[in-house]
């Protein structure tokens, strides 16, 4: 023992580029003893243990061999033949007894960074601090701790990660803002919320200063993961500690509340932020005009916009007014709608072409054309491009009133301006065209979807697949499910309905039950003019037997109690948000 520490001592004093490592020459004596069968009486038994053992390979995911110069900076020669010995010898045996008192004299917390370094296993190294604080009562450094906080939270060892932080914080080592976003963020995606709640409440408390970027994001995590009223008691928590929200954290959590239908407890927040001396600005009023709009409460958003009107320090915008004037078309009401738009004018706000689209979908969907040409024309005037949304809802609107020839020189302008269609485009185009006995046109519509990039979804192809079968032709409606299918596009309730009434009128009963059948195995619970239609079928066609199964299997399976009207496929009344 005392002659090879001799030696690393004698090696700390060497230059590591000029002088071959003396200790090496050591080495190959206990090499060469072991082999003879000699023991060499300079070693005393403890040290001559540790350097046989490192003759002996070791676990393959644990590298005690690494080069330190890449990972830890250089470390001198003999110090680094000692921590790869203390790696070989913790990892290689059971008891570490008989080695405490040696240990308890020489290793210090720069050696111990350096054996966790050097263990590659984040596991490992927790047991081995834990060894050393709890047998050797040896104090770590804050990047000890750091580098061992990281790596457990990294692996997934987050319960242990929770004890090594308690360790720093009985060390006296208090974490960085850097350190403490990491762990904040690492156990709110771990779902430990409770741990990522002691975490702020120490940064609150010994006055860590943290990036509003940080809170910023945790926020926004907590309600990406549906945690929008833990995110609230947080933030009401971190505000009783002093902490002064930004106004872009304001506005998350109060677009999450809104998001969740809490338009109340958005308001209420809004209040608790401004009782502090945060300030909202614009966007925090667009938000909650927003999702007061959601709930068609459109009354009180345009109570709130006077409101804001009101106040010095911020403005309504044209989001504030477009946003309104949409939750009224969407409520049919119209005159409330023009009303608005022409208070935006008069405040000298330009409209975007949002606005525009909120008015032309509105008309068209209340069977205005003519108010739908007008704006149309307003529009190009005000310099407002029409886009998708716009050529979709006039489109539709053409539809509705039978022009069907209209409609589509709407859809060849919107290809002259190398507008792209989108999903809904595709629909109004298959749904006008069905409802104005335009079949076969239809039908060339969906063979454009099928060229196209697009996911499709069954609401396009239903009222083809309707139109078929109500004309007898399952076989076609057959081939345009196979397409959907294609188009990795499953069908729905409907489309299975559909399909098995449609057989039904055509006699082809095995079909139909194969089609029932598969609409079982594949989770579509059948409505009653699913079940009735079949069942009366199968009892004409002497079936009987067959329309028992049926209804024992639909007792074994209840149905959902969703009914469906075939003919609601082809009133496609999306809103205009969804283009």
């Amino acid at each position: 023992m005392h002659f090879f520490f001799t030696l690393m001592e004698k090696n700390k004093k060497e230059n590591r580029e000029s002088h071959p490592p003396k200790h090496a020459r050591a080495v190959r004596k206990i090499r060469t003893g072991c082999i003879c069968g000699h023991e060499d009486d300079s070693i005393d038994g403890v040290t001559k243990q540790m350097a046989l053992s490192i003759l002996n390979p070791i676990s393959s995911n644990i590298d005690v061999y690494r080069a330190s110069s890449e990972e830890t900076g250089p470390i001198r020669r003999a110090e680094a033949w000692f921590v790869k010995l203390i790696c070989t010898v913790f990892v290689r045996n059971n008891s570490l007894d008989r080695f405490i008192s040696y240990f308890s004299k020489h290793l210090t917390p720069s050696i111990v960074m350096d054996v966790i370094t050097r263990l590659h296993n984040p596991n490992l190294g927790f047991k081995f601090v834990e060894f050393s604080r709890e047998r050797l009562n040896l104090s770590h450094s804050y990047w000890t701790y750091n580098m061992l906080l990281r790596s457990l939270c990294q692996s997934g060892f987050h319960s242990s990660a929770k004890l090594v932080y308690d360790w720093m914080r009985c060390d006296g080592q208090l974490p960085d803002n850097l350190l403490l976003g990491f762990l904040v963020s690492s156990y709110a995606l771990a779902g430990r919320f409770d741990i990522s709640k002691m975490l702020l409440y120490d940064v609150q408390r010994n006055n860590v200063r943290m990036k509003s970027a940080f809170y910023s994001d945790l926020f926004n995590f907590f309600i990406k993961q549906n945690k929008v009223g833990d995110a609230v008691v947080l933030i009401r928590e971190l505000m009783r500690l002093h902490y002064y929200p930004e106004t872009y954290t304001i506005n998350i959590l109060i677009r999450g509340l809104c998001r969740a239908g809490e338009i109340n407890e958005a308001f209420k927040l809004l209040d608790d932020f401004m009782s502090i001396g945060c300030s909202p600005d614009i966007f925090t009023y667009n938000i909650l005009i927003h999702g007061l709009c959601r709930i068609h409460e459109v009354d009180r958003a345009r109570s709130l916009l006077k409101e804001v009107g009101l106040k010095s320090e911020c403005a309504p915008d044209v989001i504030s007014y477009s946003t309104i004037i949409s939750g009224y078309c969407r409520l049919s009401k119209m005159e409330d709608g023009i009303l608005l738009f022409d208070e935006l004018i008069m405040s000298g706000i330009k409209p975007s072409t949002y606005t525009f689209n909120a008015l032309i979908d509105g008309f068209g969907k209340a069977g205005d054309l003519g108010s739908v040409v007008a704006y149309y024309g307003k529009m190009l005037i005000h310099g407002c491009r029409p886009d998708v949304a716009t050529f979709t809802s006039i489109i539709d609107a053409y539809f509705r009133v039978g022009q069907v020839s209209h409609a589509l020189e709407m859809w060849h302008e919107m290809n002259r301006r190398n507008i792209c269609l989108s999903l809904y485009t595709f629909s109004v185009l298959v749904s006008g065209l069905c409802k104005n006995s335009r079949l076969h046109e239809a039908r060339d519509i969906l063979r454009l979807l099928k060229q196209s990039n697009i996911v499709p979804q069954p609401f396009v192809y239903n009222p083809v697949i309707d139109g078929y079968c109500k004309s007898g032709n399952v076989d076609e409606a057959n081939k345009i499910v196979a397409e959907m299918e294609e188009k990795k596009c499953k069908p729905d309730k409907l489309t299975y309905t559909i399909l098995i009434i449609g057989h039904c009128m055509k006699g082809r009963m095995h079909e139909a039950i194969g089609i029932f059948d598969k609409m079982l195995r594949v989770g579509c619970a059948p409505d009653e003019i699913t079940i009735n239609n079949l069942t009366s079928c199968l009892m004409k066609a002497g079936m009987s037997s067959e329309a028992d199964r049926i209804k024992e299997a639909l007792i074994r399976k209840p149905t959902s109690g969703t009914k469906f009207v075939l003919n609601k496929s082809t009133n496609v009344n999306m809103p205009i948000a969804a283009y």
